[in-house]
């Protein structure tokens, strides 16, 4: 088995946890109770962890690399809903208020 990831929070690792699931690797999610232990021990030694099987560990790499990539892209400029003129964010790709999907190519005005 190997360590493939680590994350100060669960949500974060188990959002790796399951995109690897997703791709089809089966990994363990290690240290889900351990967050009550902080103070008592190193903060690091407590955080969630990702194991995979020696075998699938390149792949998890690469699932895990792909998705860091794409958090740390900028989410774009903000856009204006051509049903119900909301503007929204970069980052959503349908309106949040009346769920229009965002038209290839909107950009802010």
């Amino acid at each position: 088995m190997k360590k493939i990831y680590a994350a100060p929070d669960l949500l974060s690792a188990g959002h790796v946890h399951n995109l690897l699931g997703q791709s089809g690797i089966e990994s363990e999610l290690r240290n889900y109770y351990l967050g009550g232990g902080i103070g008592d021990l190193p903060v690091n030694e407590c955080w969630p962890e990702i194991w995979v099987d020696d075998a699938d560990a390149a792949h998890a790499e690469e699932v895990v690399r792909e998705l860091q990539e794409a958090l740390a892209e900028p989410p774009g400029p903000s856009w204006i809903c051509p049903q119900c003129d909301e503007r929204n964010e970069g980052q959503f790709g349908e309106c949040w208020r009346c769920g229009t999907l965002r038209p290839e190519g909107t950009n802010s005005p």
